[in-house]
C-alpha cells in the first residue's frame, strides 16, 4: 500500500515537529516536507521531484498567510489537498476557505485522533466537514445565493447529479462506480465535467455548489 504523503506549513517549529513525529509513527503515512510559511513552501515544493498528498497549513503567518498560500497552491498545484489546521479557526471564515480551495477546517485543539480521521477522509474523498460546518457554510451561502439560473453550458445531466450528490454523501469514486455500475474512470470524467460546469476548484466547492442550488438536503450530509 502506497503512503499517504503530508506536507506541514507552520510557523510555530515546537507544533511542526509534534505533529511530524505523531504523523511519521503512523503506518502509511510519511511527512514528506515541512515549511515555515507559504513562500518556504512554494519553494520546496518547485524544488521536489514528489508532491504531497495532503499540507496541514497554518493561517496566520509571516511572509504569506494560509489564505494566500490556498489561493497560489490552487493555481499552482491544484493536486495538493489542503487542511486548514488553525489557531485562528472561526466557523465565520467556512464559506471563505472552502470556496478558496481548502478541503478541511479544523482547530489547532483537534485531538490526534480525530486528525488522522480528517487526513483520511480527505485523501479518500476530498472533503471532511465536521459536525457544525456544515450549517454555518449553509448560512454564510444562503443569504446571497441568487436563484439558479443554469444555462445550456452548465445544466447538469441526470448521470451528473447522481454523481455529484454521491460526492457530498463523501463516496470514493470507486465507490461511486459501483453505486452506479459505471466505470472509475467515468465516475473521474463526470467529477472534471462537474468542476467545469460549476467553476468548482475542489470537492468541497462542488459539495457548496450543491447545497447553494439545493442539490441535496443539508440534513442528508454524511460527516
Amino acid at each position: 500500500m502506497s503512503k499517504k504523503l503530508i506536507a506541514i506549513t507552520d510557523d510555530d517549529n515546537l507544533i511542526t515537529t509534534l505533529l511530524k513525529d505523531y504523523l511519521d509513527s503512523i503506518e502509511n503515512y510519511k511527512v514528506l516536507l515541512t515549511a515555515s510559511n507559504g513562500l518556504d513552501l512554494i519553494e520546496k515544493l518547485n524544488a521536489s521531484d514528489i508532491l504531497p498528498d495532503i499540507l496541514l497549513l497554518d493561517l496566520k503567518m509571516k511572509e504569506m498567510d494560509g489564505v494566500e498560500t490556498t489561493e497560489y497552491l490552487k493555481n499552482h498545484f491544484p493536486t495538493i489537498k489542503i487542511i486548514i489546521i488553525s489557531s485562528h479557526y472561526q466557523s465565520s471564515f467556512l464559506g471563505f476557505m472552502f470556496k478558496t480551495g481548502a478541503s478541511a477546517f479544523v482547530p489547532k485543539g483537534i485531538s490526534p485522533v480525530v486528525l488522522k480521521q480528517v487526513i483520511d477522509k480527505v485523501y479518500d474523498s476530498g472533503v471532511y466537514f465536521m459536525e457544525d460546518q456544515i450549517e454555518s457554510v449553509r448560512e454564510q451561502i444562503s443569504s446571497k445565493a441568487p436563484k439558479p439560473e443554469l444555462g445550456d453550458d452548465t445544466d447538469l445531466s441526470e448521470r451528473e447529479m447522481e454523481v455529484l450528490k454521491l460526492i457530498c454523501m463523501q463516496k470514493t469514486a470507486k465507490e461511486i462506480g459501483e453505486t452506479l455500475f459505471i466505470t472509475t474512470r467515468t465516475v473521474e470524467g463526470h467529477r472534471n465535467n462537474l468542476f467545469t460546469k460549476t467553476g468548482a476548484k475542489n470537492i468541497a466547492g462542488l459539495v457548496i455548489f450543491a447545497i447553494k442550488h439545493n442539490v441535496i438536503d443539508v440534513n442528508n450530509l454524511v460527516l
